[in-house]
């Protein structure tokens, strides 16, 4: 890990883990949502260089955070999208380092899921969002900048009303992306994933957004068949990302409050 951003100083420590890949930072105005209760650690993933990059040194990276910041308690791991899916693959691998896990809009593990998301997709984008993504291929021949650009017409497609905040995001990095999201699939298609998730024992949860394009009862009933304590709670009038959604973020940051106290 390169940067841990760190919020408040609570006995309680919480470990948020960012989506893309290759997208870090943008959490950070949930960081700062929780920082009156609890100790927040927002740890930006290894990013491309001379090592490819898998899900295996994404894991080692967490745990390595983990040990060096959480020495008295263990924390709550809070993934999103493509984070949910990196905190259960750590949670499967570590499963006596964490406290709980939060999945917040998890992302897929299957390939039917997967077609559902690119359908939903495809049907909310009109006209117009389809000469937009056409303009910043276009735009953009620099694939960390496009990959940035891209991720801020899927953020308006994904969401209901979203209230605009100071995200902290940070610059994108296209190839760590490629590269991590390639191993994931690769997992998947070995049937290492969701299977190992059997091995996750602690409490955990999934907090999904009723219009987030991810179908979020199919990939809870995949998971559930390997993980059959996890929970599930949708929000509705909410996508992609509840602690920006006008109509969702008070009931969501109660519930995700509310049970990270349950079980820390």
């Amino acid at each position: 890990m390169q940067t841990v951003r760190e919020y408040g100083s609570g006995e309680k420590t919480v470990v948020l883990v960012h989506g893309g890949p290759g997208a870090p930072g943008y959490m950070a105005s949930l960081a700062r949502d929780l920082e009156d209760e609890f100790h927040v650690f927002e740890p930006f993933q290894r990013g491309c260089g001379a090592e490819h990059l898998t899900v295996e040194l994404h894991v080692n990276d967490l745990q390595q955070v983990i040990e060096s910041r959480s020495e008295k308690t263990k924390p709550v791991v809070v993934g999103h999208s493509w984070g949910a899916m990196l905190a259960l693959a750590h949670a499967a691998a570590y499963p006596d380092s964490l406290s709980a896990l939060v999945l917040i809009g998890c992302g897929t593990f299957d390939a039917d899921s997967r077609r559902q998301l690119e359908l939903t997709r495809q049907e909310r984008m009109q006209q117009d969002w389809a000469k937009q993504t056409k303009q910043v291929i276009s735009q953009y021949s620099n694939g960390d900048e496009r990959m940035q650009a891209m991720g801020r017409l899927c953020k308006r497609l994904d969401s209901c009303d979203l209230v605009e905040k100071d995200d902290g995001e940070m610059p994108c990095d296209s190839l760590a992306h490629a590269e991590s999201w390639s191993d994931m699939l690769r997992l998947q298609a070995d049937g290492v994933y969701p299977q190992q998730f059997k091995e996750v024992s602690v409490s955990a949860i999934m907090l999904h957004g009723q219009a987030d394009p991810h179908p979020g009862e199919m990939i809870y009933q995949n998971l559930k068949t390997f993980i059959p304590h996890l929970e599930y709670q949708e929000f509705n009038q909410c996508g992609h990302y509840p602690w920006l959604e006008r109509a969702a973020k008070v009931e969501f940051l109660s519930t995700l409050k509310h049970w990270l106290n349950q079980n820390l």
